[in-house]
């Protein structure tokens, strides 16, 4: 077996302290409830299913997008949260400082890394960010009907712990159609109309 360099060492030293501290996304919980609304999800099974979702239907998208791309870009969008929390996206008050707590979280973590790929990976964490190119788009766009999916699979619990308001839920999602415009009318029809209907989502 060849010897390892001493630099070779350092960079996979660097990628597994990267890889171990990640698995502290599992310990970030959210507002969302799993399926059986027994209890909340955290960020890494979010971040799991909205890529298995990209997979699936990516074939929705508004534009053909890079499937690996897209998938790594969700899969790295909520790393910061280890640092800087999950912000619910119904929280004005907190989304007031999110910006600036999850960009010292990301220096900090995605700086663990060899330089290389903690630069590409930082670069991706932007690009979702950023919501300019179609890949964001569409992770975007998998980001909000994740969650509505569940709310309405729970019954809308988290909606109705929440007193949400379907002026913000469409306010939240005035975008999502940039992703895709048949996800977002589908959304529509089966997450949130069936919700208006029986009183889960205010509607006044």
């Amino acid at each position: 077996m060849k010897q390892r360099t001493q630099e070779e060492i350092q960079r996979l030293d660097r990628q597994f302290d990267f890889i171990r501290e990640i698995d502290k996304e599992k310990f970030i919980g959210r507002q969302t409830y799993l399926s059986d609304g027994v209890r909340k999800e955290n960020d890494a099974e979010h971040a799991w299913h909205m890529a298995i979702m990209t997979i699936l239907l990516s074939e929705y998208a508004g534009e053909e997008i890079d499937v690996l791309k897209t998938v790594t870009m969700l899969l790295l969008h909520d790393i910061v949260e280890i640092d800087a929390g999950d912000t619910y996206a119904y929280d004005e008050e907190a989304k007031k400082t999110q910006r600036e707590r999850e960009v010292k979280a990301a220096d900090r973590i995605f700086g663990m890394l060899p330089d290389d790929q903690g630069k590409r990976f930082r670069e991706l964490w932007e690009e979702f960010e950023a919501r300019e190119t179609k890949e964001a788009k569409f992770a975007r766009t998998m980001d909000n009907l994740q969650p509505m999916m569940l709310n309405a699979a729970t019954d809308g619990k988290a909606w109705v712990e929440h007193a949400v308001h379907l002026s913000q839920i469409m306010k939240r999602n005035e975008r999502t159609a940039e992703g895709s415009e048949v996800l977002w009318e589908y959304a529509r029809e089966r997450f949130i109309q069936p919700n208006i209907e029986n009183g889960k989502i205010k509607t006044k």
